[in-house]
């Protein structure tokens, strides 16, 4: 059941992002008044559809993509179909014969499209719901160091405030996630605040084989609060209830939601004394934990769910169109970064989603709520616009390359190497497709 149900959202989603990216292509076209013949959704054998003046809409076998196919947008489009292969006359409406520069807008077109729906989107969500960490806003304070980590190696401890990472001076928290991520194994300069002293170190995230990311093994400080109680278990019977803000775990402070799972953990099944407070008051209990085995290998467990407490608030339209952007440009930057491991094969190739796990990540978002959703498609849209301006031939990137190349060539690149080109491109997009899929499937794999 709730694979179909990825399936359908799936769908949503990769329909929404198709008639979007595609629509500005077709926009573009229309607009250089070039002869659109077929606007698709799908590649593949046609399923169904319709005809309306000189295109066809139609619904092709494999929902992974859409194209606008425009007479004269091939390399072969430009040979005669007869037995002489001599060039045939270009139509005057076809996209080869506009001058490039108009082809240039048409080819990005496309990409341009998801841009501004991923900023559009996020700018709409984020003026009725904006969610932002209890101490955002504030300087990036670690809240927990993990025993034998690359932040404990590198002499980081908690209340540490990082200064510098890199040459990025008093970074946010997404800024280091994305250095961390995407820097496995590469050490980065590190200054830290102790105290009102100034400590120089060096980090050097770890490579975590299960993520095929970096990781440092800290997190940042923020005030930890309930989000589910478990029902049966000891916190629900000793009176915590959902939304608490826990302050200390046996006397020891609780800045992330690590903190509460180590300490039960080291008290080995004695009872723990849980500070907190409900409604600005502070409150003590002490639980005693439950040996829990149904998920994976026992564990100490007193029945909480943690959350990182955060604000939900609604922003003006100006400011909620400076965040999109902000979010956005941040976005982007980690996509670049993340590509750019992958391709020094300091990232696994394995981090990137096929269609399957977006539908799992579609069908999760959809049962969060709408807001999740719309974020997703958001993100998604981004990483559709980035993808598609890669210079990959078949691509839109690969036709924005070569007409560039030809603006300052001020010829034509000869049909042979169109042809060779495009048809490696093709084959590249083909085994990309495969790859991808062979990655989501060994994921839900059982290992």
């Amino acid at each position: 059941m709730i694979f179909f149900q990825n399936f359908g959202w799936l769908l949503v989603l990769i329909g929404v992002m198709i008639l979007i990216h595609e629509l500005g292509h077709y926009w573009a076209a229309i607009f250089f008044d070039v002869k659109v013949e077929a606007f698709s959704f799908g590649f593949g054998p046609r399923l169904f559809g319709f005809k309306k003046g000189e295109t066809d809409y139609k619904f092709c076998l494999i929902l992974f993509g859409g194209y606008v196919k425009m007479a004269g947008d091939q390399p072969l489009d430009e040979l005669a179909p007869g037995e002489t292969g001599e060039p045939a006359e270009f139509d005057p409406r076809g996209f080869n014969a506009k001058p490039r520069w108009q082809r240039l807008i048409i080819a990005f077109a496309g990409p341009f499209m998801n841009i501004i729906f991923a900023i559009g989107m996020l700018t709409a969500l984020f003026t009725f719901y904006y969610r932002k960490p209890a101490s955002a806003g504030g300087p990036a304070v670690v809240g927990h160091v993990r025993a034998e980590s690359a932040a404990q190696k590198a002499g980081v401890i908690e209340g540490d405030i990082i200064a510098k990472l890199g040459d990025k001076a008093d970074p946010a928290w997404d800024d280091i996630r994305i250095k961390e991520i995407s820097g496995p194994e590469v050490s980065v300069p590190m200054v830290l605040l102790r105290g009102g002293k100034q400590i120089s170190t060096t980090l050097t995230p770890a490579y975590n084989a299960k993520t095929g990311m970096g990781d440092a093994g800290w997190s940042e400080q923020n005030e930890i609060q309930i989000a589910q109680v478990l029902p049966g278990m000891n916190a629900e019977k000793a009176g915590l209830r959902k939304g608490d803000v826990l302050l200390a775990i046996n006397g020891q402070p609780i800045r992330s939601t690590h903190k509460l799972l180590e300490v039960i953990k080291a008290a080995n099944g004695a009872a723990v004394d849980i500070l907190y407070t409900r409604n600005a008051q502070q409150s003590k209990m002490t639980v005693q934990p439950s040996w829990i085995t149904t998920e994976g290998p026992g564990r100490w467990m007193v029945g909480v769910q943690l959350e990182e407490k955060v604000i939900i608030t609604q922003l003006p339209l100006g400011e909620a169109f400076k965040e999109s952007i902000r979010f956005n440009i941040q976005n982007a930057g980690a996509i670049y970064q993340g590509l750019e491991s992958i391709l020094q094969r300091r990232m696994s190739a394995k981090t990137l989603e096929g269609p399957i796990g977006i539908a799992r990540l579609s069908g999760d978002a959809a049962r969060e709520g709408p807001q999740a959703f719309f974020g997703l498609m958001s993100m998604v849209s981004l990483n559709l616009a980035i993808f598609n301006l890669l210079p990959i031939p078949i691509l839109d990137g690969g036709v924005i390359l070569m007409l560039l190349i030809e603006m300052l060539m001020r010829r034509d690149l000869s049909l042979n190497v169109k042809e060779t080109v495009f048809k490696l491109g093709f084959v590249f997009l083909m085994a990309m497709v495969v790859f991808v899929l062979y990655n989501d499937i060994t994921k839900i794999l059982p290992s």
